[in-house]
């Protein structure tokens, strides 16, 4: 059903998930490189390894799995962008950031680093780090922004 040649689905998708980097020319033989190359190949023997375990003990498909588990990567790097953006804009003394730094840092408009991150997102980075926020400028305690 997925054979595809002398490919299949979970060799591909472990190609997808763990691409082996091509050199630069002149690169070929530089250590880094070649760690890196050997490092790509070994994740992608181990993920071909963990998707044909999952499809055989689990029924689960190797693509929507790691549909599901990029997805969940992506959240994760959500939630600490607003995070972050929360810290530099509430935690850092004696000035915050500037919205423009942070935008142009995390690829928004400033409007967009002004609304993304809310109450939850603070309170989140106070009890992590320890730190206390600077005054709270927000009107209304329950903004909306759920955690993800």
């Amino acid at each position: 059903m997925y054979a595809m040649g002398r490919r299949d689905i979970f060799t591909d998708v472990a190609a997808i998930l763990h691409p082996i980097p091509r050199p630069e020319p002149g690169q070929e033989d530089h250590d880094g490189f070649l760690a890196m190359r050997d490092q790509a190949a070994e994740d992608q023997e181990h993920a071909v390894a963990q998707l044909q375990a999952g499809w055989e003990h689990g029924d689960q498909d190797p693509l929507v799995f790691a549909l599901i588990r990029a997805r969940r990567a992506k959240e994760e790097a959500e939630q600490q962008i607003r995070e972050l953006l929360a810290y530099g804009r509430e935690f850092v003394q004696p000035r915050p950031y500037t919205l423009g730094d942070l935008a142009a840092a995390a690829g928004m408009s400033i409007s967009g680093v002004r609304t993304a991150y809310g109450h939850r997102d603070v309170d989140q980075v106070a009890e992590t780090t320890g730190a206390k926020p600077r005054e709270w400028r927000a009107a209304e305690p329950d903004d909306g922004k759920a955690p993800r």
